[in-house]
């Protein structure tokens, strides 16, 4: 049963050390049903609660977007890897697309939809494979980085560390804040269980914090259990008004742009770490992993959350042995019982989970050392992709701008080699979408 539900082999694999890697992969990931929630919650402090989203449906729509993403990864693709909303992409849902565009969640969620479904055919067939070899390997490293740049920044300003100014835009916050000092001294806690190492060091930092919060009078904990709150607000929830409109299409290729190479440099990264790949250096079963995670995606936005994606976390599950569909299923056991413990996640203050945000941030920021810096056609597009988007306060603004540049350098510095029929047609939707942003 075991070996036709998940791939377990008892010649090859152990029950015990198959359970202890999902435990291990779920605690070092389990901070997203923290994050996840206060992130979103932004929609309602800045657009006012009219315009948000119930905390705590985003919660339980988390928890279930994990639950479901991972069940399929273990059955279907039968691999340890788990799977949740992602981080950045739940940054893009609610500060450009809804912020800063000023569409609603609703049409956020569709454009998910939208995207699970490309996906879904996109990993069908080999479409996937040549608009991941069509985009330059230098962008694709920068975009990582500014994803990471852009999600600390977030996580700073959220915990008040960085705040508005009249006269530099930024500036540091009030040191005598009392959120302020407990987001500094997260960080400091959470820093040290990261670089020790410690097993789900960042959500044990998350719940370390926070409950120095008490005393503090900023966390505010009733109770810790209970049953999980509804998803009925979220459930569902699309406004088809939009689907043809030249946003839409940014939105969707951006949400699908950012999950494809977030998975593939997941998967890629850590099957190698594993030793799960073939002679040829192929990830085994990859279409399937692409469809699991596609699937996730499409049930996640029905849910009400961002787009579902597969987790670099994975490698803690797989560093103490996880090889097959048993990790990830134990993962998706642990998300179901957490889905009971709402009141304790949904306590969390911005102080604790600002810190985890800017830690986060650095981890996405190793692809930086992949840039050839000494060839500045690839320097300079790289450094601008990576520079506008915490700017710009906006992902797609800086993957768009960056690739604008990248085409524009290298075609006048006579570089035509670097481009191709793809790049030259994107690039050109991007400069359609300024200029119609001139006249909206």
């Amino acid at each position: 049963m075991l070996k036709t539900l998940f791939g377990f082999d008892s010649s090859k694999h152990k029950i015990k050390t198959e359970i202890i890697a999902g435990i291990t992969t779920f605690l070092t990931m389990a901070y997203i049903l923290a994050v996840n929630p206060s992130i979103f919650a932004d929609l309602g402090n800045i657009l006012g609660e009219d315009k948000g989203m119930p905390v705590n449906a985003v919660f339980t729509a988390t928890a279930l977007a994990a639950i479901v993403g991972t069940l399929v990864m273990s059955i279907y693709a039968k691999k340890p890897f788990g799977l949740a909303p992602g981080m950045g992409l739940n940054a893009f849902f609610v500060y450009t697309v809804c912020v800063g565009m000023g569409y609603s969640w609703q049409f956020a969620l569709t454009a998910i939809l939208i995207e699970g479904f490309v996906f879904i055919i996109l990993s069908a067939t080999k479409v996937r494979d040549a608009i991941v070899n069509s985009f330059p390997l230098g962008l694709k490293n920068a975009i990582g980085v500014g994803i990471g740049l852009y999600i600390a920044f977030i996580g700073l300003k959220n915990a008040g560390i960085i705040v508005n100014s009249e006269a530099t835009a930024v500036t540091l916050g009030k040191f005598d804040d009392p959120a302020v000092l407990l987001a500094i001294v997260g960080f400091i806690i959470t820093s040290i269980l990261v670089i020790r190492k410690i097993k789900g060091g960042m959500l044990l930092g998350i719940l370390i914090t926070t409950f120095i919060g008490i005393p503090m009078g900023i966390t505010h904990l009733d109770k810790v259990a209970s049953i999980p709150p509804s998803v009925d607000p979220i459930f569902c929830q699309f406004d088809w008004t939009h689907i043809f409109t030249i946003d839409m299409l940014i939105v969707v290729f951006t949400f699908l742009f950012i999950d494809m190479f977030d998975t593939m440099g997941t998967v890629v990264g850590v099957s190698v770490k594993a030793g799960m790949i073939d002679e040829e250096g192929k990830v085994d079963g990859l279409s399937k992993i692409f469809m699991s995670d596609a699937i996730a995606t499409t049930t996640g936005a029905c849910f009400g959350t961002s787009t579902t994606t597969t987790y670099i976390e994975s490698s803690a599950g797989v560093a103490e042995g996880g090889r097959t569909g048993l990790t990830s299923f134990t993962i998706a056991v642990c998300f179901v019982l957490a889905l009971f413990f709402s009141p304790l996640f949904l306590a969390i203050p911005n102080a604790a989970t600002g810190p985890v945000l800017a830690i986060v941030g650095v981890m996405m920021c190793s692809p930086v050392r992949e840039i050839d810096w000494q060839d500045y056609s690839e320097a300079i597009p790289a450094f601008f992709t990576m520079l506008l988007m915490p700017l710009a306060y906006s992902i797609s603004d800086g993957i768009m701008l960056g690739l604008i540049i990248y085409v524009f350098v290298n075609l006048f510095a006579g570089n035509f080699k670097k481009l191709n029929i793809a790049i030259y047609v994107l690039a050109a939707l991007f400069i359609v979408h300024y200029v119609a942003m001139l006249y909206i």
